[in-house]
């Protein structure tokens, strides 16, 4: 293998490339825009320097404080930063590198979870008093250090004794065999996890007649899933990043990249460098949207970059009004791509027949906007020849998510904005293991190659492995501490995750997780879950993806399977996952032995290969930086679409209505300086506001005679939220509060999900009042 400083070879093999950086024209594109981009003042934030004195991150600050906290361990820091493919966000830098444009990538977020990824294992003797560390934060229990024993805890005990692998292992096959099928459940995070770990989990898991086995990316991106497989055909971005940079316009809906993708704002840099409008669809205009520093760039890094044009302040829930009401004007101006919609499309006529049908007037209420401000957004996406539509979690954590996607849909399928260059439609992927959790079968809903689970898909792959598939779907995330509280749960095995912090309604989630029998924790480092009292409760220390037998790939949001090659350290007995979950189907049935004995994590990936022919080249790849992007460029190509008919399809929509009691206001979810549940900072540098914020608008607030910093609680049925008051621009009788600490008025259960998708409806309704101990 060449060094890191050495530029590797070109490879011969077909669809794969052995460096991160971008070929053929893709790589002249690249470089035109990062090296020969003339200086844009009229895009400058200010004069400032590294806008010094503005509300804004200090990334060199920051680089320079995490460099110290690594010093004991500069050296596999180093190893890790530049041989290791990023285990943060899915934009998917491999080493410093990317496939798409030239130059350094490096983020903060990155950078922080090397003081988990370099972690010393932590004495096992702090766990033996767990109730001791119940009140610590979650950054208190991470920096404990590594998971580095096998460990158990019975009920009426203190806390964990370290145990062997064998005692461990044994305990938990006794109770998955005990258990039987139905009263057992896998839950995996997103936390580095790759795609051979989800691989194997899900094929342990339904070997052992186990549906119920789920992952992060249900939390994140389900409703994409379901509703653009159903609308064009495909689960996935259908662009690349190169189409940003190449794009008229990108749309950014319900996301939020400048805190949780922050590698992505160079690429919209690079967009805006060559002139691509910006419009951004968010109750609050980010102000890491408004204007960032790219720190990789002279320029930006220098004078800060102005990345919005247009902010569309639509309320909460309110987006299918808003996109109804912006295909009525496109419809009304003759602005939509007749031809594309005649030659590749079905179901305009149902969907303007149900536009007509819909009120301007209800529609804008609905949304919380004015006709000028759905007017101005229509002027931006008109004029754009091509367009982006990106979305996140904005848009998939609502109760009606499903919908909310299909709408973007309508808009991008309008205008021909799908299959071709600078344009697509982008669920952008907040994790590095959502995308690929999905697609190797770790889901309820899908198997191997997201194929839904019935009798017909069970049978084929029941040939394929050798061993009978369950022909149904089984529990979701937030359906399996929901079964537990029923008594319908025995054995309850995690790989990562926290769904103290990640689930609504932490109250209801613990006393559900006390009541299961067996509860399984495996992951680098403790959780507040692992805490919480059981009848016996085990802790399994396992490998980082960089110290995975082998290396091992993740699958990024434009659909690049990447490798990252090991990079060998042993943390006390941690063992990589993937040999893990095989070792545990052994153990509950011997007969199984043969199902899970590759010699290496190359012939697994070849049996990968085979059984999701989209991951065909995944075999090959070997150095960091070897990717193959299934499906190519653009998925949807020239409008041909891998649905029944060959066409994409339009969505007849009606906006759900909203209406607010008298003195109530609706609440949303929000990340500050974070990665998922994982807290880096008291402050959001972005926006000055602390985790215990009450975003607000200052006519609200004046309204209720609340000014910036007084206390005020929030209260619903659930439960009840002390904060601080914020001032914000939002809409009216609009709240915010930061995730997960506002899961405390999150309401749970069938009645707070997607009805299609089943992901948790992270808004709530609630009343706002001065809290009796402020001192005003």
């Amino acid at each position: 293998m060449p060094a890191s400083s050495d530029r590797p070879r070109p490879t011969d093999r077909p669809r794969a490339t052995d460096r991160p950086r971008p070929a053929g024209r893709a790589r002249r594109v690249a470089a035109r825009l990062s090296d020969r981009l003339p200086i844009t003042p009229e895009l400058w934030v200010g004069p400032r320097p590294n806008g010094i004195g503005e509300q804004k991150p200090n990334h060199f600050g920051d680089m320079a404080r995490i460099a110290w906290l690594n010093r004991k361990s500069a050296g596999y820091a180093w190893k890790l930063l530049t041989q290791g493919v990023c285990d943060g966000c899915a934009l998917g830098v491999a080493g410093l590198h990317d496939w798409t444009i030239d130059g350094v990538h490096l983020c903060t977020t990155r950078l922080r979870l090397l003081e988990v990824n370099c972690a010393d294992p932590l004495d096992p003797s702090v766990l033996a008093d767990a109730e001791a560390l119940r009140s610590r934060t979650g950054a208190e229990l991470r920096d404990l250090g590594r998971l580095g024993h096998p460990m158990r805890r019975r009920r009426g005990e203190a806390g964990f004794r370290p145990i062997t692998w064998d005692e461990a292992l044994g305990a938990l096959a006794d109770g998955l065999r005990a258990a039987g099928p139905e009263r057992s459940a896998l839950f995996l995070t997103s936390r580095g996890l790759t795609n051979e770990s989800y691989y194997v989990a899900g094929k342990a898991a339904r070997a052992l007649g186990i549906a119920n086995v789920d992952s992060a990316a249900r939390v994140c991106h389900a409703p994409s899933t379901t509703a653009l497989k159903a609308t064009v055909g495909v689960a996935a971005t259908t662009c690349s990043l190169q189409d940003v940079i190449e794009s008229d316009l990108v749309v950014i809906w319900g996301a939020n990249p400048a805190n949780n993708q922050p590698v992505f704002m160079k690429y919209l840099f690079l967009a805006r460098k060559r002139g691509c409008r910006v419009v951004v669809v968010n109750p609050y205009l980010e102000p890491g949207l408004d204007r960032y520093w790219v720190p990789s760039n002279a320029e930006s890094a220098l004078f800060g970059t102005q990345m919005c044009d247009l902010h569309v302040p639509v309320r909460p829930g309110g987006d299918v009004a808003f996109a109804n009401a912006a295909l009525k004007v496109l419809i009304e101006r003759d602005a939509v791509d007749r031809d594309f919609v005649d030659a590749h499309t079905e179901g305009w006529d149902e969907l303007v027949a149900a536009l007509d049908a819909q009120p301007m007037h209800d529609l804008l209420l609905d949304a919380g906007l004015t006709l000028a401000q759905v007017e101005a957004f229509v002027d931006e996406y008109q004029a754009a020849s091509s367009a982006i539509l990106l979305w996140s979690m904005g848009i998939t954590q609502h109760r009606r998510a499903e919908s909310g996607v299909q709408a973007i849909v309508n808009l991008g399928l309008a205008r021909g904005n799908v299959g071709r260059d600078g344009a697509g439609l982008m669920p952008l992927r907040g994790h590095s293991g959502v995308q690929g959790g999905a697609e190797m079968g770790a889901y309820a809903t899908a198997l191997p190659g997201g194929v839904l689970p019935d009798d017909t898909s069970a049978a084929a792959l029941s040939a394929q492995w050798g061993f009978p598939v369950p022909a149904h779907a089984g529990l979701t995330a937030a359906e399996m501490p929901e079964a537990a509280e029923r008594g319908e749960l025995d054995v309850l095995w995690m790989s990562g995750g926290n769904f103290l912090d990640v689930l609504p309604d932490p109250v209801r989630i613990e006393a559900a997780l006390a009541t299961v029998p067996l509860r399984v924790h495996q992951d680098i480092v403790v959780s507040s879950q692992m805490l919480v009292p059981g009848d016996d409760v085990i802790l399994l220390p396992v490998a980082t993806r960089y110290e995975q037998e082998g290396g091992g790939t993740e699958t990024t949001t434009e659909r690049r399977i990447a490798f990252s090659p090991e990079i060998p350290r042993q943390v006390g007995l941690a063992r990589s996952e993937w040999r893990l979950f095989g070792d545990v189907a052994q153990r509950v049935d011997p007969e199984l032995a043969p199902f899970f004995a590759w010699p290496d994590n190359r012939a697994l990936r070849a049996e990968i290969a085979e059984v999701v022919p989209a991951y065909a080249g995944i075999e090959h790849l070997e150095r960091t930086g070897d990717a193959v992007q299934w499906g190519g460029r653009h998925l949807c190509a020239d409008g041909v679409f891998p649905t029944p008919s060959g066409r994409g399809r339009f969505t007849p929509l009606s906006p759900p209505t909203h209406d607010l009691a008298p003195g109530t206001f609706t609440v949303a979810t929000r990340r500050g300086k974070q990665f998922n549940s994982m807290v880096f900072g008291e402050i959001d540098p972005l926006t000055g506001a602390g985790r215990d914020a009450v975003y607000i608008d200052d006519a609200d607030a004046a309204a209720l005679g609340l000014d910036e910093g007084d206390r005020v609680l929030l209260r619903n049925e659930v439960g009840e939220y002390l904060g601080r008051v914020h001032l914000a621009r939002l809409p009216a009788r609009t709240l915010q509060v930061h995730w997960p600490e506002g899961n405390v008025v999150i309401g749970a259960g069938a009645d707070h999900r997607d009805p299609v998708s089943r992901v948790p409806d992270y808004n709530a309704v609630v009343t706002v009042e001065r809290a009796p101990d402020d001192p005003r």
